[in-house]
């Protein structure tokens, strides 16, 4: 039999290995054989084969046959007896093959099969004498040849890049990654749930724009050929679920994937799932309780907990959330208080003297940005709702009442970096037109970042617009937070990489 220990794709001897596999799917073939056979019919899970044969006692072996399929990762003996484990995607069984129950010629196959080739096996369940729960193969049939070897399943891959860029191999060697994605889609169907049950409608806005806004980000442009225009694959979409509401949409939701032209790190990819949800009637501190509620749900689906581990430290996502303000944050965190520092170049020469980077050529809202990545974002471990950020930070949040130069906004965040992001949405449309005109003085003065003007959404806001409680969740943090991931790489299936 093949043998059991590889260490995976990236081995000297994969050429020759591949050479004999398909050395083997052709004489497969020369006997009328096919390597590749269609279906496999009344397949049981391997979970659900397991159930059934719990009661077997050592010895003992139960009545009528199990049809199970999976990859086989583990071979043992040959002869007149081998043992070999099948695995799918919902556990591990022993296969038990004897040349006299199997006959000669399943069992010549079986011996002649490699680790990685995709079997069904038929039989019925037995539990060995060493108490082993196995099904006692009466036929096997080869249902696809692997024509690799697959990755070493106790060295897994050493590669990170080859996990990243060829993420079927990590799913296959590594369970813990296969239970990383499971977690990630019960946390998302725990979130859908919740906010349908809460009322929200779940509508679907464009993934290509003909003006991207709602957030500052250089975006993706493309070219409609028909169309002959370029059009933009969207940043956010802000702007559209606002018009929902505006059309009588009441409470709205959608979460699907968003795209900005920026670098990558341990918390950023270009492409990334977000959840976005605008509630009418509603205001920011309506919707900071709907969050802490909300994770803690998809917390509680995805890990069967709202305490999570995550870079060595206990977070429990339970509310309520500390709450925090950003002005009195940034001060007790930095010395620095950012509203006597209300010139670019006054607050820059604060944060040197603090020993905090503040390039040259930024604008004071992104050195206030700057400043709360650096000083204070990193100490925000335990779940924290920071409020009221400066009006320059914000052109779709509305003003506090009795402090024009604030915003109702907040940041939310845990493990030390940001999650979410809410408003008390702006309304009023000719507030609004006036921050775009300030964005666009931005954009000339070369930041390339800054939202155009949106003449068909500033009409949209014309029409009325209800006072509004607007929240972005970033899905893929949020992820990194319930499996305890220290990576954004690690939470997507297929992330960007390097050519």
């Amino acid at each position: 039999m093949t043998p059991a220990r590889r260490d995976g794709p990236a081995e000297a001897g994969l050429p020759r290995l591949i050479a004999e596999r398909r050395a083997k799917a052709r004489a497969l073939r020369a006997r009328g054989v096919d390597p590749f056979p269609a279906a496999f019919a009344r397949r049981r899970t391997i979970a659900e084969a397991r159930a059934m044969g719990e009661g077997l006692g050592p010895g003992s072996t139960a009545e009528g046959s199990v049809r199970v399929a999976g990859r086989l990762v583990a071979q043992r003996g040959q002869g007149r007896m081998a043992f070999c484990d099948l695995e799918d995607a919902s556990g591990r069984i022993q296969l038990w093959a004897r040349r006299d129950l199997l006959g000669d010629d399943g069992m010549d196959a079986l011996d002649d099969w490699d680790l990685g080739d995709l079997v069904g096996a038929e039989g019925p369940l037995a539990r060995t004498r060493r108490g082993e729960l196995s099904v006692d193969l009466r036929s096997v049939v080869l249902l696809a040849k692997a024509l690799r070897p697959p990755p070493d399943k106790h060295a897994g891959l050493r590669d990170p890049e080859t996990r990243h860029r060829q993420r079927y191999l990590d799913l296959m060697a590594d369970a813990g990654t296969r239970e990383a994605f499971v977690a990630r889609a019960r946390a998302i169907s725990a979130i859908r749930r919740f906010l349908d049950d809460r009322g929200f409608v779940e509508v679907e806005t464009p993934t290509l724009q003909p003006i991207y806004g709602g957030a500052a980000a250089r975006p993706f442009v493309t070219h409609h050929h028909a169309l002959e225009r370029d059009l933009f694959l969207r940043i956010a979409p802000e702007l559209y679920l606002k018009r929902c509401i505006v059309g009588g949409l009441e409470r709205v939701y959608e979460l699907g994937k968003s795209f900005r032209n920026e670098g990558v790190s341990f918390k950023h990819n270009p492409e990334f799932t977000s959840l976005e949800t605008y509630e009418a009637y509603a205001d920011y501190r309506d919707v900071a309780a709907m969050l802490e509620t909300m994770v803690s749900h998809a917390a509680e689906a995805a890990t069967g907990s709202t305490a999570v581990s995550f870079g060595g430290q206990e977070i429990d996502l339970a509310p309520p959330w500390r709450r925090l303000d950003l002005r009195e944050a940034l001060r007790e965190a930095s010395g620095i208080d950012v509203r006597r520092h209300a010139e670019a170049d006054g607050l820059r020469a604060a944060m040197r003297d603090g020993g905090y980077d503040a390039p040259d050529g930024t604008g004071w809202a992104k050195l206030v940005d700057g400043l709360l990545a650096q000083a204070l974002e990193p100490s925000l471990v335990q779940p924290t709702i920071v409020l009221d950020y400066p009006i320059e930070l914000s052109p779709f949040a509305k003003r506090r009442a009795d402090d024009p130069g604030v915003v109702e906004r907040f940041e939310a965040f845990a493990g030390g970096m940001e999650i979410a992001n809410a408003f008390t949405e702006l309304n009023d449309p000719d507030d609004q037109r006036e921050r775009f005109a300030a964005l666009a003085a931005e954009r000339e003065a070369g930041d390339e970042e800054a939202p155009p003007s949106d003449a068909d959404f500033l009409a949209a806001l014309e029409y009325g617009m209800p006072p509004t409680g607007g929240l972005g969740v970033g899905i893929d943090r949020l992820v990194m937070l319930l499996t305890g991931r220290p990576s954004i790489r690690e939470v997507i299936l297929f992330p960007a990489t390097r050519s």
